[in-house]
Formats: C-alpha cells, sequence, structure tokens
C-alpha cells in the first residue's frame, strides 16, 4: 500500500493553496483530483458566470492573478489561473482518481483512503471537495414534472440555446439563480421563484464597486465569522439558504421583465410545478437553481452533526484526529466561499497538519497499521 504523510482530495482552489502551503512547511501531500484537468470545475460552469471579486482580489497564496486589476475574470480565465498556479508550484497532482471510500487505518494512527486506481495509507487527510458539496439538489417532486418539460440543474446549465422553445422557471433565488434568470429573460418570458435572500446594495457594474469592495472584504473577512453573534447568524443563512445577490439586482431582475414570485416551488399539479399558494405554473423549462448536497457518506468516520455538516472549527475536525477541510462554506468566515478568503483558511490548516506531523507517529507507522 502507498503510504503518503498528508492526501488533500480535491484539485480546487482550496486544494491548490492547501498543497502550497504545506509544501512552504516542507510537509509531503498528494492531490486527488476526479477531474481530467486542473480548473475543469469551473470550465463546467455557465459561460457567463463572472467572478464577483475583481482581479486585484483574486490571488492564491504566492502567485498574482493576471490580468487588469479592475477586471472581474470569467469561469475560463480562473480555470486556467488555477491550471498554471499548479503547474508553477509543481503541486503533485493526480487527474482522473476518483475517492470511493475514506476510513480510519485498522490499527494505529491514520487513514485509508480507497480510489479507483488503489489505496493509499496516510495520517492526514484535507477534505477539499467543494464549498457547498458536489451533489445537485433537487427536489424529489421533481420527477412528477411532465416528460415535456426540459428539466436542468444550475449546474449542468450553460447558455440559453440549451433550453427548449417557451418560457423558463428558475427555481431559487440566490445569486446564481438571479444570475441565470436574468440572462433567460432576454428572450423569453421567465419566472424566478424563491425566498428572497436580500441583496448587497453596491452595483458591481460600476467604479463604485472598487472603492467599496475593500470594505466589504474586510467585513467578509473579520466582521462575518463564527466568532462574532452576526457572522454565526449569517453562517446559517449562507449554508442552509443561499447567498445574497450580488451582480444582479432586484430592480435589475424587473427592467428585463422577470416575474419574481417569493413563494417556494413544492409540488406538482398536473405535471406542473405549484407554489406554495396553490400557483401552477406553466412552463416548457425548469432551472433548478437549488444548490448542492454535502454528502459525507463515503467518509467512513463519525463526522457530520445533525445538519449535515462537518463538525469542526477553522477546518480541523473536532471529532477526527488528523482528519481536515478546506473551502466550507463558513469555514472561518464569509470569505471562505471566495478566492480572497481560501489562502487564510489553508494557512490555518496547513499551520495545525505541520504540528501535529512533529508527533512520535510516522506515515511509515500508519503504512505499516494498514497494511
Amino acid at each position: 500500500m502507498e503510504t503518503i504523510e498528508t492526501v488533500i482530495i480535491g484539485a480546487g482552489q482550496a486544494g491548490l493553496a492547501m498543497a502550497h502551503e504545506l509544501a512552504e512547511r516542507g510537509r509531503e501531500c498528494v492531490l486527488l483530483e476526479r477531474n481530467e484537468a486542473v480548473g475543469d470545475g469551473w470550465r463546467q460552469q455557465y459561460d457567463s458566470l463572472r467572478l464577483y471579486s475583481s482581479v486585484r482580489h483574486d490571488s492564491l497564496p504566492g502567485m498574482p492573478f493576471p490580468g487588469d486589476p479592475r477586471s472581474f475574470p470569467g469561469k475560463d480565465e480562473v480555470a486556467a489561473y488555477l491550471q498554471s498556479y499548479a503547474a508553477r508550484f509543481g503541486l503533485p497532482v493526480r487527474l482522473g482518481v476518483r475517492v470511493e471510500r475514506l476510513a480510519a487505518a485498522p490499527a494505529g494512527d491514520g487513514f485509508v483512503i480507497t480510489t479507483d486506481r488503489g489505496s493509499i495509507a496516510c495520517r492526514n487527510v484535507v477534505v477539499a471537495t467543494g464549498t457547498f458539496g458536489r451533489a445537485p439538489h433537487v427536489p424529489a417532486f421533481a420527477a412528477d414534472l411532465d416528460a415535456s418539460i426540459l428539466q436542468l440543474h444550475s449546474s449542468q446549465y450553460r447558455r440559453p440555446s440549451q433550453l427548449r422553445d417557451g418560457s423558463v422557471l428558475v427555481v431559487g433565488a440566490s445569486h446564481s439563480g438571479c444570475d441565470i434568470a436574468y440572462e433567460l429573460a432576454e428572450g423569453r418570458r421567465t419566472v424566478l421563484a424563491g425566498r428572497d435572500c436580500g441583496q448587497i446594495p453596491v452595483r458591481w457594474d460600476t467604479p463604485a464597486v472598487h472603492v467599496a469592495f475593500p470594505f466589504l472584504l474586510f467585513v467578509w473577512r473579520h466582521v462575518l465569522t463564527r466568532r462574532t453573534p452576526v457572522g454565526r447568524k449569517m453562517m446559517a443563512e449562507i449554508r442552509h439558504h443561499g447567498g445574497p445577490m450580488l451582480r444582479v439586482k432586484r430592480e435589475d431582475l424587473a427592467a428585463r421583465g422577470v416575474e419574481r414570485q417569493v413563494q417556494r416551488v413544492t409540488g406538482v399539479t398536473d405535471g406542473r410545478p405549484t407554489l406554495d399558494d396553490g400557483t401552477v405554473l406553466d412552463v416548457a423549462n425548469v432551472v433548478w437553481a437549488t444548490g448542492f448536497e454535502q454528502r459525507f457518506d463515503w467518509i467512513d468516520l463519525p463526522i457530520t452533526g445533525e445538519d449535515g455538516w462537518p463538525r469542526e472549527y477553522r477546518g480541523v475536525s473536532t471529532d477526527v484526529p488528523g482528519l481536515f477541510f478546506c473551502g466550507l462554506a463558513f469555514q472561518y468566515a464569509f470569505a471562505s466561499m471566495v478566492l480572497p478568503g481560501v489562502g487564510r483558511d489553508a494557512a490555518h490548516v496547513a499551520t495545525h497538519i505541520a504540528r501535529r506531523s512533529t508527533a512520535p507517529t510516522t506515515p511509515l507507522e500508519v503504512g505499516a497499521a494498514a497494511g
């Protein structure tokens, strides 16, 4: 069985920053990535997606993000940056590897990771599989919609041409749902349904955002944290209800003719989506911007709380020594789920791993126990 001190599962921005921080501390690691290229997680997003933070604030530790500091990178620019980042620092990414199971070593201190390419014994594991998880969340009643209605989850949506002729219902009014509804409304009747998640008043398409953003970033990094009451309240909102509207505002949706329904879609009537007030919507398409599920059933360890999220603080498991996380929503602060916050979280976790790695048990002993 192969033995490595630390295995990082996921080679997105969180995993790459994690590997860089471990390398800076002289610690051995490997990254396991299910996609065939670094950055594919971004390439698979909808075409019009742009970051909400400008190039000036998007750098990972040790390497500036290229381009006009005041521009907002698109998804392909982010993917290219991540790929360049991995290459520049020679980060040990193994592509096309799917992790199937993570379990404790049969004896001793450490873990065994089972993949479709074999097993690895390690002393530390960092789960960096995404901010909100990778499993699209779609309500069970979606299966009851008429077969003539095209259904896409937001993770499958790329561009308006994918949809059939006719009207569209976008379910979920966080920032991705608002972005998609705004784009689709240019050429068709569009209904956006879901609770109002609030909005940040700064306009992203004006010079004022570059003045206001450093203040917003300070709040996201130092005020809205798990140490403050307002931060803990925001954490519950973000993890379970989605983030506020950012680039697209209420007035933008109204100006483009989006029909806003604050009721939730709760069922199906005669094959059509139905709101909780009984309104039946006759549409040809449904885009489920309903987020993702955090699924940790592949981790054969007691790690999750009643809310389904890992029991951790700042990425350090409270139950399982040697198990860490990076890239979780509100891992420490609101900024944890955007590029400007990843580096700080990765550095904190890397420091804990480096301290743990000086303890008597060695990766070789872990491998012997696992074997």
